[in-house]
């Protein structure tokens, strides 16, 4: 039961620490039962001195365009596994994945003076490792890695779908720094250079002629030559979760690449192996936990040594209280020795005896028990007797009575015996067992048969035991040697052999030798008894903690993945840790909500906590939105991510619905307006929180639909995502739309007509990749249209049809805080790998804060 308990609480969590760093786990299990305060708690710590890098799968859309969404997760998830495992050997902390895009950082939560060193190398490494896919996949792809060292505070945000990750402006300048390097080299910062310690020979990278915002910061660039002097393996200290990626798991890029199945004969024996593996492993554990259980050892530490009680009263209470301690088996035995020595009696001794006193002691006997065992065995009946169920006291005086009875009534019919037997000295040989006591020897028999019946109750502790053992062996020898000594000579000389000692001793030799027997039997009977209650004891402890760790663990997995992928990992243990899980779906609503203007609120200055408090706000933000997750008319919608203030939420995701082609609009798109209802609650959301802390935050939202590929990224630290233009036409609609408004395409805009709402139409939009696309801001339902949350409404003064293009758009000020500006500028700088990495993402690798319009606000 410990080993079994052990197993499946380690399942969970190594599945909760592959997610989060260990102390912000820790942090957050001890927090759930804790009682909803006005603030949502956040977790989020400062660290100094950090290395943080930046990487990106450079020409990834070349091979992308090649291959189906199934087969691009598996690739990455692949290549990503190989960046875990890299990340392990140099002692990073994986922080995110965004499409293509990877970073991690060194030097936090556990500080280390080589951070910066080690994470050169882990950049170098990633390097290398990228050149296995250029040659399977016979693609010109590469690796372009930034590092910068600073501050930075990694946490989490909101309630729902938590993803550590790191904020800061040096966070952001990391990103420049991969943004502005070069293909297949490693550029770093002069502040990232002054903690290497001359191990590496560098070459100017110039950088800050390349981006603004490296110029303004100051900061001078190199790229990394050679190596000077060689790595160091540090200690082993996994950041967060256990090893990341066995040696021998096979490797899938080259299998995609050469278009062959996987080989399931080769992956069921794989199974097999490491189901036989982990079930001998489980045995030799088993074995050695019960080698090494000194069950005495153990009873010592939390027993009296002359008693046996327990230290702990509330213990020894609990295990008086057993069910066990007066079964009636126990009872059971008293009875079937009363009616042994009845038979006996009738068939060896005088018949006569059981015309007197003792045989109506005995019948007496025998109905208590018998009405003691009714009360046991029937529930009606024993609520009358519920003072003798709940009473210890009761139970011992009943107990020790019975003792007392049997013991007595035995020395009793032995007396009795004696009244027939002649009152000559000479002894009478006579056949004729009711005329006198032929065998008064059978009552010593008796005697033994009640000691052993003695020694039994659980309920009266071993001393108690002795003492009536004792009593009743010592009664039965002075009644031996006393009263019975005549008639046991007479007994003795009817048999054909001689006796070494006279009856009576020998007699007298065996009632206390099976005393003493009895006595230490009793001892070991109740010492097994305590050790078996202490390791029940033990394993109900493991149980409830277990079950409180599960609990725990469950609630902060199911808050870090989607109900329906949670319930993949949690309830799978059979699954192998390279299985992949990815599911298409063809009609799925994706929603972006941004805060363009969070930008102008957050800064690092001292009054505000080095940015702590700004972080702060938008967690409360956060939480908020993932509050309306947990009304029921929005079950059906599910956060995906948050990418610094951008909110992403999907719907339509749930693979239990069932819906068919044929099925009318109302139908197939219900969740679509589920969507758009839950969009307009944010909207309120955010409202109230501007009501309530004075401030004039804005929403900027973004919906489409269709067709989209959704999946884990890293089967050991999973992180869940979709994929898809679906995805990317939502991100555009977010960040070419305007403050307040919630920006859609032609087609979405049709389908939520039937659902009763209105649109004004927009105009031509410029998206990249798509073209010219006509959008449509959505105003509301008839009869419930509400203006945007903006000052002033977007949508005034549009009086025909409005082309915007987006690239045109970036030529517009970012500065600019008129009120009138509602068109926000959305700049891309990056020119390939759109297929898997979503616009918000792409902001965030531009910027860590996803909002471009607010990059010049930061720096100044």
């Amino acid at each position: 039961m410990k080993l079994v308990i052990e197993e499946q609480s380690a399942e969970q969590e190594r599945l909760l620490l592959s997610v989060l760093p260990e102390h912000v786990a820790v942090q957050m299990r001890q927090d759930l039962d804790q009682a909803d305060s006005q603030f949502k708690k956040i977790y989020m710590s400062r660290h100094e001195n950090v290395s943080i890098l930046y990487a990106d799968i450079v020409g990834f859309t070349a091979i992308s365009s090649t291959y189906s969404a199934q087969e691009l997760v598996k690739m990455l998830n692949e290549l990503f596994a190989r960046f875990d495992k890299l990340a392990e050997k140099y002692q990073q902390l994986r922080i995110k994945i965004l499409g293509d895009c990877y970073y991690c950082i060194s030097g936090a939560p556990r500080e280390r003076p080589d951070h910066a060193v080690l994470c050169v190398h882990m950049g170098l490494s990633m390097v290398k490792a990228i050149k296995y896919v250029q040659q399977t996949a016979n693609s010109p792809v590469d690796m372009r890695v930034g590092i910068h060292t600073g501050a930075v505070l990694a946490g989490v945000l909101g309630q729902r779908q938590w993803q550590f990750d790191v904020y800061s402006k040096d966070v952001e300048l990391a990103n420049k720094m991969e943004s502005s390097g070069m293909a297949g080299r490693v550029h770093i910062s002069a502040t990232t250079l002054s903690f290497l310690s001359g191990e590496f020979e560098v070459e100017p990278a110039y950088g800050e002629k390349r981006e603004e915002a490296l110029r303004i910061a100051g900061l001078k660039t190199y790229f990394i030559g050679k190596v000077l002097k060689p790595f160091q393996p540090p200690a082993q200290e996994v950041q967060n979760g256990s090893g990341i990626v066995p040696e021998e798991d096979s490797c899938v890029i080259s299998e995609v690449a050469d278009g062959k199945d996987e080989d399931e004969t080769e992956v069921n024996d794989t199974n097999q192996k490491r189901s036989r593996e982990d079930s001998r492993d489980f045995k030799i554990r088993l074995r050695t936990e019960l080698v090494n259980r000194d069950g005495h050892k153990e009873l010592s530490k939390n027993t009296k040594c002359l008693t046996l009680s327990f230290a702990d009263e509330r213990k020894e209470k609990s295990y008086q209280q057993q069910v066990e301690t007066f079964s009636s088996i126990t009872l059971l035995m008293f009875l079937i020795v009363r009616l042994a020595i009845g038979l006996t009696v009738f068939i060896v001794l005088p018949r006569d005896m059981s015309i007197n006193i003792s045989y109506c002691t005995e019948n007496l006997i025998i109905i208590v028990l018998l009405s003691v065992l009714i009360c046991d065995e029937f529930s009606p009946v024993l609520k009358c007797w519920h003072a003798f169920k709940d009473s210890i006291t009761v139970r011992r005086i009943l107990s020790a009575v019975c003792v007392f009875l049997l013991g007595t009534v035995n020395v009793i019919d032995t007396i009795s015996c004696v009244q027939f037997q002649s009152n000559s000295d000479n002894c009478t040989f006579t056949d004729d067992i009711n005329s006198s006591c032929l065998y008064p020897s059978y009552f010593s028999y008796f005697a033994v048969l009640i000691l052993i019946a003695s020694s039994l109750p659980a309920c009266l502790s071993y001393i108690w035991k002795a003492l009536f053992l004792v009593i009743i062996a010592l009664a039965q020898c002075l009644v031996n040697i006393f009263v019975l000594e005549l008639v046991l000579e007479c007994e003795e000389s009817r048999k054909n052999w001689k006796s070494l000692t006279k009856g009576k001793y020998t007699l007298s030799a065996l009632l206390l030798t099976a005393t003493l027997a009895l006595a230490f039997l009793a001892r070991h009977m109740e010492q097994v008894a305590r050790v078996l209650f202490l390791w029940r004891c033990e394993v109900e402890e493991q149980r409830d903690f277990a079950e409180d760790m599960r609990r725990r663990n469950e609630a902060l997995v199911y808050n870090i993945l989607p109900p329906h992928v949670a319930a993949h990992f949690m309830g799978n243990r059979k699954r192998q840790h390279d299985e992949l899980y990815s599911q298409s779906y063809a009609e799925v609503g994706v929603l972006f909500a941004s805060m363009p203007n969070f930008s102008d609120f957050y800064s690092e200055e001292t009054v505000n906590n080095q940015g702590l408090e700004c972080l702060r706000f938008l967690n409360e933000v956060i939480s908020d939105f993932d509050a309306l997750l947990e009304l029921p008319q929005f079950q059906d919608v599910i956060k995906i991510k948050t990418i610094s203030s951008t909110y992403m939420a999907a719907s339509g995701l749930n693979p239990t619905r069932q819906v068919k082609p044929e099925d009318p609009i109302s139908i197939r798109w219900a969740h679509l307006a589920l969507l758009v209802e839950f969009a307009l609650e944010l909207k309120k959301a955010l409202q109230s929180i501007n009501e309530q802390s004075f401030n004039h935050f804005v929403l900027k939202l973004g919906i489409n639909h269709g067709p989209i590929t959704a999946g884990v990224i890293g089967a050991r630290k999973p992180h869940y995502d979709i994929w898809g233009n679906t995805v990317n036409v939502a991100s555009r609609m977010e960040s070419t739309g305007k403050a307040g408004c919630i920006q859609v395409t032609e087609e979405t805009c049709e389908i939520l007509q039937h659902f009763g709402y209105q649109f004004e139409q927009r105009g031509l939009v410029a998206v990249k990749g798509k073209g010219q696309l006509m959008t449509y801001y959505l105003l509301g339902k008839a009869g419930k249209i509400t203006p945007p949350t903006a000052p002033v409404s977007p949508i005034i003064g549009v009086t025909a049809m409005e082309t915007v293009n987006e690239e045109d758009e970036s030529h517009d000020s970012p500065t600019s805080k008129s009120e009138e500006k509602t068109v926000i500028e959305c700049t891309d700088q990056k020119i390939e790998d759109e297929v898997f990495t979503t616009d918000a993402e792409v902001a965030l690798c531009d910027q860590n804060f996803s909002s471009k319009e607010a990059e010049p606000l930061l720096q100044t």
